[in-house]
């Protein structure tokens, strides 16, 4: 029974997949290949690099015109400044899977007691040569993780490749393609010496860079179509684009989402159930609260500096221009995407994982004394109770919760609120949020489903958060908020909103009992909250 992958490769017969060689441009790799060049491969972790490299390793070698062999750079990690011990197993990879390819055919002993006789600082670049020179055929080799390196040991590793390119192909590998997270120019290497030095200069003979991108719809529906099937079990047409709202074709994604929805939920291991959104929408929350190695790996770039430069004032929807490396740092990691507009965080998924990292500690330190007036007597969320008590609750302990976001001070009032409803809801609804970098606004939208005389029915919450920061004025604030959220409430399908706005600088003098505002604006009708004591 076949399987949807969620770990290492798919070039296996048990998974479903999209054929990788589909998935980029192979006519263009190919002649890239035929024309002898070097080139970078790179795309966000587990795109799917691997497998594109595999499957085009098997094809060339069925082909017969070149020896292609995949090795995997990650061995020499350990290794930074030691060029000598990187450089061993390196060397150790490539034999081994040169070994794996040819067997019989490859003599290793004689090679590795060739490599020993080796002491110089080039001895990768000299057992290259040995290698080109031993085999009939040009070498095509893919060199994976590459970034995985670090320091002198890199530096050493792009510069031996590049010391051997005017001997290709007779005397060292035909093609090479480098292949990691992000493009080699944009590597800052940082030698013993204390020296930056760029993967560009390093390693100038590159001719192109290609970036491996998401799944198309069309790929997302081949793929679910094969468990279809294979099974017999359907997904309900409209699943197809809600799988790209929450993924953006992200392929870890869309397969972990099927995965979640078609096994892991084992009431839906009975393939006469239809999978439907609704179904879909818990498959995503299960994902997300399970924290997979992806998603970890993920919420862990939240504490680098470079990324916290992009994230933060986007959590804070202020208008800012972000370092160009940042920027692009954060979209080679995946976790940003380009848009019309400006950067946003690259899908649904990562929007909420990114704020729910964020307020893990204080979520988990949030006091239970929280009373369960916010639910009416018709199982409805009763808006005005909950945000009563969310007021009180900021007016109270702002400097308490807010110095428990670590880094993240700033953005206190949006990612304390999150860190509220996320404990309030406690799994018993979803929260959809908006934002992106310069865009001005914090969207969000409590989506909650609830059973009355028999009957299911589903409630919307619009919530705007807005804070007033240095001279900005509360007029104005609350008029931008007014038009925003209006409009927002419009897109979602409701008639009344809710506005949140907190005076960073408390230039209100706003007491605790300070009484809400009310608005109406194109037929939406408007709650203002204001919250002001206490200094974060």
């Amino acid at each position: 029974m076949r399987h949807f992958n969620t770990a290492g490769p798919v070039n296996q017969p048990d998974a479903y997949k999209i054929d990788p060689l589909t998935r980029w441009d192979t006519e263009e790799i190919l002649e890239l290949i035929q024309e002898k060049k070097y080139f970078i491969l790179h795309a966000p972790r587990q795109t799917g690099k691997t497998s594109c490299l595999l499957a085009l390793r098997d094809y060339l070698n069925k082909e017969g015109k070149y020896f292609a062999v995949y090795v995997n750079f990650e061995v020499g990690q350990a290794w930074r400044h030691n060029i000598k011990k990187a450089t061993d197993d390196i060397v150790q990879e490539i034999l081994s899977r040169m070994h794996g390819l040819l067997w019989d055919e490859f003599a290793i002993d004689e090679s590795i007691a060739y490599y020993k006789t080796r002491a110089s600082e080039n001895a990768l670049s000299e057992m290259l040569r040995y290698l080109s020179l031993l085999l009939k055929k040009p070498i095509v080799m893919f060199i994976d993780e590459i970034d995985s390196l670090i320091g002198d040991t890199l530096l050493s590793v792009l510069r031996q490749l590049r010391a051997g390119y005017d001997k290709r192909p007779s005397e060292f590998p035909s093609t090479i393609i480098l292949c990691g997270v992000r493009d080699i120019k944009d590597y800052r290497i940082h030698t013993s010496n204390q020296e930056i030095i760029t993967g560009g200069s390093a390693f100038n003979i590159k001719t192109k860079s290609l970036r491996l991108g998401n799944f198309s719809k069309e790929e997302v529906i081949e793929l679910y179509n094969q468990h279809t099937r294979e099974t017999c079990q359907v997904f309900a047409e409209e699943c197809f684009d809600l799988v790209m709202e929450y993924t953006d074709g992200q392929p870890w994604l869309v397969n972990a989402l099927a995965r979640e929805v078609t096994h892991e939920m084992k009431e839906n291991r009975d393939r006469s159930i239809t999978i439907t959104t609704e179904k879909l929408e818990i498959a995503k929350e299960r994902l997300i609260l399970a924290r997979q190695t992806h998603l970890d790996q993920l919420a862990d770039k939240l504490d680098e500096p470079r990324v916290r430069n992009v994230i933060l004032p986007m959590v804070l929807s202020i208008d800012s221009i972000p370092n160009k490396d940042d920027a692009q740092y954060c979209i080679d990691l995946g976790l940003l995407k380009s848009a019309k507009t400006g950067l946003e965080i690259a899908n649904k998924i990562y929007k909420e994982v990114i704020p729910r990292t964020l307020t893990e500690d204080t979520q988990s330190t949030l006091p239970r004394r929280f009373d369960p007036d916010w639910i009416n007597d018709d199982d409805s969320i009763n808006v005005q109770e909950l945000l009563r008590q969310f007021k009180e609750f900021w007016n109270e302990n702002t400097a308490i919760w807010a110095s428990s976001i670590k880094g993240y001070q700033e953005a206190a009032p949006h990612l304390v609120f999150q860190a509220f409803l996320q404990r309030m809801l406690n799994g018993g609804g979803i929260i959809n949020r908006e934002y992106a970098l310069g865009n001005r606004r914090t969207d969000i939208m409590i989506k909650r489903t609830y059973k009355k005389n028999d009957t299911y029915h589903t409630e919307k919450i619009v919530i705007e958060l807005k804070v007033i920061n240095n001279k900005q004025k509360y007029e104005s604030i609350r008029d931008e908020a007014i038009m925003q959220t209006s409009d927002y409430a419009k897109i979602c399908g409701v008639h009344e909103a809710q506005i949140i706005i907190f005076d960073r600088n408390e230039t209100q003098k706003w007491t605790a009992d300070e009484p809400n505002e009310y608005a109406e604006h194109d037929g939406v009708k408007l709650v203002i909250w204001k919250l002001g004591t206490g200094v974060w």
